[in-house]
């Protein structure tokens, strides 16, 4: 699931290095781009994000949007 993630990460912000530990996903993509990534997640993994799971704290790197994945699902 984790390389799915990159993946969908990289398919629509390829700059975006997802190795990097200062990575916060919700800071340094920009409002497009999550929402964006927020679709692909949903398609990919069946999942409803609700307004109370987009939170900076799930979309900080990618472990916490996989936790967060998992949870949904």
């Amino acid at each position: 699931m984790r390389d799915e993630v990159i993946e969908i990460i990289n398919s629509i912000c390829p700059t975006l290095d997802v190795t990097d530990e200062d990575l916060n996903i919700a800071e340094d993509m920009d409002s497009m781009d999550i929402i964006a990534l927020i679709a692909e997640l949903e398609d990919k993994f069946e999942i409803d994000i609700t307004m109370e799971e987009k939170t900076e704290e799930n979309f900080e790197n990618v472990d916490t949007l996989v936790e967060m994945i998992q949870r949904l699902q």
